[in-house]
């Protein structure tokens, strides 16, 4: 089942976030706030100014969590595949690699959302699925 939460209502927790460059790529990179408690494969809904898609948290150098990459789906996220949703957003919204963003906690260990400082996002949230219907279907996409 499904709720709708806007991005300023109590029960959602925000962070500030850099938006950085992946080397000398000009890729971005979303470093995540180490409280969010999330490890290098995780995948997790990735909200972009309200437009959701997958996205799979990865580890820098420096040991930090990221994000590097968002897709249409689980299995382009895990694979890092398809279009980069994330590095479309950073071209098309009002930010840009060495400023920030908003990183709104939608449903803790699943669904997260970026926005643009100042825009308020209204999200669906969602449930995290079944562990094992998770770990189900990442075997048959493996």
């Amino acid at each position: 089942m499904s709720e709708r939460v806007a991005s300023d209502h109590d029960a959602v927790d925000t962070h500030r976030v850099p938006i950085e460059a992946v080397g000398r790529t000009g890729r971005p990179r979303v470093v995540l706030p180490e409280e969010l408690g999330l490890s290098d494969g995780d995948v997790v809904t990735l909200s972009l100014d309200g437009d959701d898609y997958e996205a799979r948290v990865g580890t820098d150098l420096d040991g930090d969590s990221t994000v590097t990459h968002a897709a249409d789906n689980r299995r382009l996220a895990r694979e890092r595949d398809g279009e980069n949703r994330l590095a479309e957003w950073v071209d098309d919204a009002d930010v840009s690699i060495g400023g920030s963003a908003h990183l709104d906690v939608v449903t803790e260990g699943h669904q997260y959302g970026l926005r643009t400082p100042g825009r308020r996002v209204v999200y669906t949230a969602t449930a995290a699925p079944d562990s094992s219907l998770s770990d189900i279907a990442s075997d048959l996409d493996g």
